[in-house]
């Protein structure tokens, strides 16, 4: 009885103890995860698809809790939590804060399709950034994408030339490279939290936002706007963020599991996101008056941010070099 009692104290206090049958009893390292996203994004999708991956190759040693929906916190306080172990892992558009290098694939303009974007997020200059994240307390076993191509909704006019964008007070993410953009563009950025972005769009206190297709729809910013403009600026990298102590203190056959499910579910996480997009394209389409940009119109907008590559590379971000090195893998070559 005695050792009865010592047991089922142990695995309520710490869960530190699993009892399944030919395995005895082993310690359980449970992780918790959280994002801001609706539980019908792909995002919560692809998570589900890591979870039953790790527990089924951990033999439930690893048991997932998913928190969706924002229903923690928004991203700002699910990323402290990951940071001082409350929490265990969460993706959302705080990347800048996980390694400030992520940035390098947010540059405005800086690939021009899919298949670009793919090659150059698993790469090894990726892998090196998701590295380096370690030097702030998080670790990232892979990097997909946060979807689609961001793009630009409004309620007061189409855009159609960067001058169009000139007083629009218009919600970014805390994301310095999209705030940079838009003021390059003669916008006012707005720093309003993911959550909060329905109410700031229906009350007026900004014009309008830029976000991937599948982002706007989920969350029905489209309710209330009325213009979409089809720019395809940039696509964000969604790092995996996991909290660097809780990762070490795996044994290393549970860190080839969790690995081997992240890598898994990030590259299904780009699968049924980017296949999603083209969807919600044409729902958007039925619901906003779209102007998608010539060709010409984009080069406009992209010779007006060129300014924002330069300051990164002025203040030491990463280099020109390491810019033509993505420019390169983008290609193919």
């Amino acid at each position: 009885m005695k050792t009865l009692a010592f047991i089922s104290l142990s695995v309520t206090l710490c869960g530190c103890l699993l009892i399944s049958p030919g395995y005895g009893a082993e310690k359980v390292y449970p992780f918790k995860f959280a994002h801001a996203q609706p539980l019908t994004h792909p995002r919560h999708k692809s998570m589900e698809f890591f979870k039953q991956k790790v527990e089924e190759a951990s033999h439930g040693r690893i048991p997932v809790e998913i928190f969706g929906a924002g229903i923690l916190g928004n991203e700002f306080a699910l990323l402290d939590m990951v940071k001082i172990g409350t929490m265990q892992g969460m993706r959302g558009g705080l990347f800048e804060r996980v390694n400030r290098k992520y940035l390098l694939f947010t540059l405005p303009f800086l690939l021009n399709d899919y298949e670009q974007a793919k090659r150059v997020i698993r790469s090894p200059v990726a892998d090196k950034v998701n590295m380096e994240a370690r030097n702030n307390g998080f670790y990232v076993p892979a990097t997909c994408l946060v979807g689609g191509f961001r793009q630009y909704t409004n309620r007061v006019r189409p855009i159609k030339t960067p001058d169009d964008m000139r007083g629009l007070k218009m919600r970014t993410p805390a994301i310095d490279t999209i705030l940079r953009t838009m003021s390059a563009l003669g916008a006012s950025p707005q720093q309003v939290p993911y959550t909060e972005t329905y109410m700031a769009l229906r009350t007026g206190v900004v014009d309008g936002e830029e976000n991937p297709y599948s982002n706007i729809v989920e969350m029905k910013f489209y309710e209330v706007q009325k213009y979409l403009t089809v720019v395809n600026s940039n696509v964000n990298p969604d790092p995996f963020v996991v909290n660097l102590q809780w990762y070490e203190g795996l044994p290393d056959d549970l860190k080839k599991h969790f690995d081997s499910a992240a890598r898994a579910a990030m590259i299904y996480s780009d699968q049924i996101w980017l296949d999603s997009e083209e969807t919600y394209r044409q729902f958007l389409q039925k619901k906003l008056e779209t102007n998608v940009l010539s060709e010409e119109s984009r080069k406009l907008f992209s010779d007006r941010v060129k300014s924002v590559w330069q300051y990164y590379v002025q203040q030491g971000y990463f280099t020109a070099a390491e810019i033509d090195e993505v420019l390169s893998i983008a290609k193919g070559k």
